[in-house]
């Protein structure tokens, strides 16, 4: 089979990181951004078609796959354009910053008959994984709660000059810096019945738009509670990424900064042994994100496109994401801080 050809819309950091891994894996046919440097600068690095307008891009590129790496608030129009210019899509997270949208662009993707992937690299961190296989057989029994602690830093100037921050292109610290975590409930735990919370911006100010840390208490609907606490407030750093799962036969805690280290398990007649060491996280300077494990993304792009797979996550669990990031919002309260 010939190499599975692709194209990039959006040229930023995350596009960059996409394209190391796709010249793996395939590829680049073409690519598109606004800044007309940017696109200068990548074809020439990749030898590939450079456009400006996505509409011409989808007129004349031959990619078989279009990587959506563009603010999330463009997620729903550029992945649409790309699944009816006859493309499959492989979307950056979040899917999108409204269920409705979601649901638009699976119907789109099965009107055209073309895979749509969303990126979910966190499933593929080794204590995850293996957190998930598991559980999946029974080992830990029913799941009883679960707690998730995201604790990140977000200075001024990670948003300076920047689409981020904006409710319009950004949405909110949950889609943007912990959606990841939020699949990962979904994954391994379950779909959210209900959810009470609390949030607010304590110390970014005309600085975002949206809430800086928050806390939701969550009722699964196989009878399970959880917790989230979520903040970008850490003071000089990130110091927190972590899940501890409760069930009838054993407890675990997947910890780290990036859900990238298995800091406690006591399980009944078994242990989870030989675990490879991650990936390092995404650096951005400043400020670090989640594991770089969209190398094993592209793994599975692949392997699907080629008979050989199945999708790791499609677009109904890339909804279910964005769908509990909705009910959270929708049911927290708003709190400002006593002066």
């Amino acid at each position: 089979m010939d190499k599975i050809k692709f194209a990039i819309i959006g040229c930023g950091r995350i596009g960059s990181r996409h394209a190391e891994h796709i010249v793996n894996q395939g590829s680049i046919d073409s690519i598109c951004d606004i800044d007309q440097m940017k696109v200068l600068e990548f074809s020439e690095r990749y030898s590939c078609n450079g456009f400006i307008s996505i509409e011409e891009m989808l007129s004349n590129t031959n990619a078989d796959v279009v990587s959506i790496c563009t603010p999330n608030g463009l997620h729903f129009e550029h992945t649409i354009a790309a699944l009816r210019a006859g493309k499959h899509v492989l979307c950056e997270k979040p899917m999108a910053l409204s269920v409705d949208d979601c649901g638009k662009m699976i119907s789109e993707s099965l009107k055209a008959n073309k895979r749509l992937f969303i990126v979910k690299q966190n499933r593929y961190n080794p204590p995850v994984a293996a957190v998930k296989d598991a559980i999946d057989k029974g080992k830990l029994g029913k799941i009883l709660s679960v707690q998730l602690n995201c604790f990140w830093n977000r200075n001024e100037q990670y948003y300076e000059n920047s689409w981020k921050g904006t409710k319009k292109l950004d949405g909110g610290s949950l889609f943007t810096q912990f959606s990841h975590f939020v699949d990962l409930l979904f994954w391994i735990v379950g779909d959210v019945k209900a959810v009470r919370g609390f949030n607010g911006n304590y110390i970014h100010e005309g600085i975002v738009e949206f809430e800086d840390h928050g806390v939701a208490i969550l009722e699964f609907y196989n009878g399970a509670l959880g917790t989230i606490n979520y903040t970008t407030n850490s003071h000089g750093g990130n110091m927190e990424g972590s899940l501890t799962i409760f069930g009838e036969k054993g407890s675990v805690k997947i910890g780290g900064q990036y859900l990238n280290e298995l800091d406690y398990q006591n399980i009944e007649d078994f242990t989870i042994e030989g675990l490879p060491p991650g990936n390092p996280p995404n650096n951005y300077g400043q400020y670090q994100g989640s594991m770089s494990n969209h190398g094993e993304v592209y793994q599975n792009v692949v392997s699907v496109l080629s008979g050989e797979g199945e999708i790791a996550t499609n677009g109904f669990e890339g909804m279910k994401t964005v769908e509990i990031i909705d009910k959270i919002y929708s049911a927290s309260k708003w709190k400002e801080l006593s002066k």
